[in-house]
């Protein structure tokens, strides 16, 4: 309320302004008097607080020329950021209707109008004019970001290829970690329908545009799990460690079921050693624990040595796991209430956390919800372990 009524201040000025300078023109003594009740009642509204009953009076009162076509455009820009996205679309869609507007002027209120229509849901409509503004060749840049909103929106994720390869041209910016992203979401459409070869050639350009893209080797590992071969899905999987080591809890599971399928255990053993140096979270021990417990290894012992290395909550309530085995009479009930407490302070942790807004969940996405960017979250060492899903 405060930022429009500020606005309208030049504005009720300029309409005073031009009351005056009208009076002392050709104008009839009816038409002055006309433009005068106008200004006073909008005038009236404006000290009263009634903002949104001034602007009427105010934008019927000035009309669109070259002095005041820059008051027209921010006042259609604020309505849009208010949420008042129908009187934005009137105020542009008037601008662009004068015959005498610049052209400059002009391909500015067509991009404040493709954007009114996308925060109203009409993206059709602004599609048509970001093309437009493209075949101009003018605001370039802006109309391609806002293509690639839209298309990423429509899941058309061949247009957002397309469209996110100009904008990389255009402005210099290196988009091959987004590119890759939506060479991805391809994949797992073409997995969904049982399409290998699109599959491939698409996890092909992702990792040709972006060699470290970790959902393109947990992709690439689906589609050799899916078609039965175990060991090409371990080699995909395990090029995580050289991506993101971060990303190593969300295909340990696989990796085990993978190495079991190949009679391969010792060398995931090995694997899972080699990474408990590497990783900084629980999740390569925790495995390693289990593993060697099949095996009637000691592992109460080797749970303390995490709690050590790793000093979690997480380490802590696998660390009572073991001890409530062999525990009993109120030794066991007060583990239990450890273990419970344990749970629920983990159910409150955030398990990802986006790394550019801060948005936090407990489920892995790809591209942030929030701030809408890619490949900014992140799992949290202390807290993701594998063995959540």
């Amino acid at each position: 309320m405060t930022e429009l009524l500020w606005l309208l201040l030049p504005v009720a000025a300029f309409s005073g302004w031009l009351v005056g300078r009208r009076g002392s023109g050709r104008q009839t003594d009816q038409g002055c008097a006309q433009i005068n009740s106008d200004y006073f009642r909008g005038l009236n509204y404006l000290l009263n607080e009634q903002p949104d009953k001034a602007v009427e009076v105010f934008i019927r009162m000035v009309e669109v020329d070259s002095d005041t076509v820059e008051t027209h455009l921010a006042l259609g820009n604020l309505f849009r950021r208010r949420g008042e996205v129908d009187r934005a679309i009137r105020i542009h869609q008037n601008l662009i209707a004068r015959p005498a507007l610049s052209a400059v002027h002009r391909s500015q209120a067509l991009l404040e109008l493709a954007e009114d229509y996308m925060k109203a849901g009409v993206l059709d409509r602004a599609e048509n004019l970001l093309r437009e503004l493209l075949d101009l060749d003018v605001h370039v840049e802006k109309s391609l970001r806002n293509l690639l909103e839209i298309y990423q929106q429509e899941q058309e994720w061949e247009q957002a290829i397309e469209v996110c390869q100009k904008l990389q041209e255009r402005s210099r910016e290196p988009l091959g970690a987004t590119i890759a992203q939506l060479h991805c979401e391809l994949v797992e459409a073409a997995l969904t329908e049982g399409e290998w070869a699109l599959a491939r050639a698409s996890l092909k350009k992702a990792l040709s545009v972006d060699r470290n893209c970790v959902r393109a080797s947990i992709l690439q590992g689906e589609l050799h799990q899916r078609r039965g071969d175990w060991r090409r899905a371990i080699k995909a999987w395990e090029r995580i460690a050289q991506q993101d080591v971060a990303f190593l809890p969300e295909v340990l599971g696989r990796l085990e079921e993978a190495h079991r399928r190949c009679d391969t255990l010792p060398a995931y053993t090995a694997f899972l050693r080699q990474m408990a140096d590497r990783y900084c979270g629980v999740a390569p021990l925790l495995r390693l624990v289990r593993l060697e417990g099949e095996h009637g290894a000691e592992t109460s012992e080797r749970v303390r040595e995490l709690l050590g290395r790793c000093p979690s909550v997480q380490a802590m309530k696998y660390l009572i796991e073991y001890e409530l085995r062999d525990a009993s009479g109120a030794s066991r009930e007060d583990l239990q209430s450890l273990h419970r407490l344990a749970e629920r302070i983990l159910e409150d942790k955030p398990a990802y956390v986006c790394g550019s807004c801060g948005f936090s969940g407990r489920s892995l996405h790809w591209q942030c919800p929030s701030c809408k960017s890619w490949n900014s979250i992140k799992p949290v060492p202390s807290v993701v372990t594998g063995f959540e899903a």
